[in-house]
């Protein structure tokens, strides 16, 4: 008789997906330079941002989950002026036992240049595994403004995340040399994590706000008063400053982020924010 062949288990179809951009100064205004984008992560480029070029990224896969790989990549050149967000907020599904879904962000500006990172929520499901990697490089005098909310949970729905996992980490550079470093993790249990007075005291939502160029001390004031009642705002050193944001859900977390974008941005919100 023939041994019994055992049955693989089938394997599941993996997102990827990977935009590669820049922007360039011309005439006053900032123009696209190079673009590439294959797999699931799309790039689509709004009118009537001034200035600024525009970007709006786009996850046609609907959302993460085990095994999904996604990868973005912009630079604004000498000069220029670059806003990023997202179509919608981005959602990190259950992904059990097995490997995480990974997302890595890289971003780069030349003397002179301005880069805004100003995603929408990404909003955790239980069960999620997601792991993230935000990378900033500036060179001379150039600025950047970082902003990243977070979801723990759709708390319309009753949701509650008892298990999980978020690795998320954050890099800023100047001229090659490390000026800020943030590492969050949070995994198992996750809303008893959050509990936690000295976590998260109950909030179910936060965000993480960085300014990185001269004059960034200007702000602190603003945005401490801002931040108040929701978190703090301080100098990391001159030209680098830091906030944390907790709220009890996204709504909540919105009316304090919101005013603090338009603050810290000097424009209005991605129209995609409004949508």
């Amino acid at each position: 008789m023939n041994a019994a062949v055992p049955l693989s288990r089938p394997q599941v179809p993996r997102a990827q997906g990977e935009v590669r951009l820049s922007a360039r100064a011309q005439g006053g205004v900032t123009r696209l330079g190079d673009l590439r984008a294959q797999g699931s992560l799309k790039a689509l480029f709004p009118r009537g941002a001034g200035d600024a070029l525009e970007v709006v990224t786009l996850n046609t896969a609907g959302g993460l989950t085990s095994g999904d790989r996604m990868r973005l990549e912009a630079r604004a050149e000498a000069g220029a002026r670059l806003r990023l967000s997202t179509q919608a907020a981005e959602r990190a599904y259950r992904a059990g036992e097995a490997e995480p879904a990974r997302v890595e962000t890289r971003l780069s500006a030349g003397p002179g240049a301005r880069i805004d990172w100003l995603p929408q929520e990404t909003i955790l499901y239980d069960g999620a595994r997601l792991e993230r990697r935000l990378l900033a490089d500036l060179e001379g005098d150039a600025t950047a403004l970082l902003v990243e909310p977070l979801v723990f949970g759709r708390l319309a729905h009753g949701e509650v995340l008892r298990e999980g996992r978020l690795r998320d980490r954050w890099e800023v550079r100047r001229d090659g040399r490390l000026r800020f470093a943030d590492a969050f993790r949070v995994e198992g249990d996750i809303a008893a994590t959050l509990d936690r007075a000295g976590v998260g005291g109950g909030a179910r939502a936060m965000a993480t706000v960085v300014v990185a160029g001269p004059g960034a001390e200007s702000h602190l004031a603003a945005a401490r008063a801002l931040c108040a009642g929701t978190g703090g705002a301080g100098m990391i050193e001159d030209g680098l400053l830091f906030a944390r944001l907790l709220a009890a859900d996204g709504f909540a977390l919105r009316q304090a982020l919101v005013p603090l974008i338009v603050r810290l941005s000097g424009a209005a919100l991605p129209k995609t924010w409004t949508l």
